[in-house]
């Protein structure tokens, strides 16, 4: 299980240290594809694997979940993570994500979320102002 938040940065070479504390967790190769909210979404393989047979299966009548599915699966690389454990983020996910040097990495259950450091700041503060809102539809929903 991911769990945390994490400043990090990305080097000359467009690679970003994945916090150690996940890393045992998450084995040498992970996929990473375009997120949701501007972020990166970064899967153990054989969650992704799991994930993307759930995509494989949507049916694709809809524009909506045709737009999605592609976005999510055509977005997607496989990368290994070194021996001093970075990973190298590709230009397109860079730049969808707005990525420059400063990231924040969140752990978010079953997948880690890299954000560009202020992006995140603003995700966070904007959230934080709704939590009560945020807590009744969970609630509702019998999850809080």
């Amino acid at each position: 299980m991911f769990i945390g938040e994490y400043q990090h940065s990305i080097d000359t070479k467009k690679r970003l240290a994945v916090p150690s504390k996940f890393r045992g967790e998450l084995g040498n190769r992970v996929v990473i594809t375009r997120g949701l909210d501007k972020c990166l979404f970064l899967y153990p393989l054989r969650t992704w694997e799991k994930l993307a047979e759930k995509f494989g299966a949507m049916p694709m009548g809809e524009s909506g979940t045709r737009s999605f599915v592609r976005l999510m699966l055509a977005g997607a690389t496989d990368v290994e993570i070194d021996k001093q454990g970075r990973i190298l983020i590709p230009d397109y996910l860079k730049e969808y994500a707005g990525l420059k040097k400063d990231v924040s990495v969140a752990g978010l259950y079953n997948r880690l979320e890299i954000w560009d450091e202020k992006r995140w700041t603003q995700y966070k503060s904007k959230a934080e102002k709704n939590t009560d809102s945020i807590a009744e539809q969970l609630g509702k929903l019998g999850v809080y």
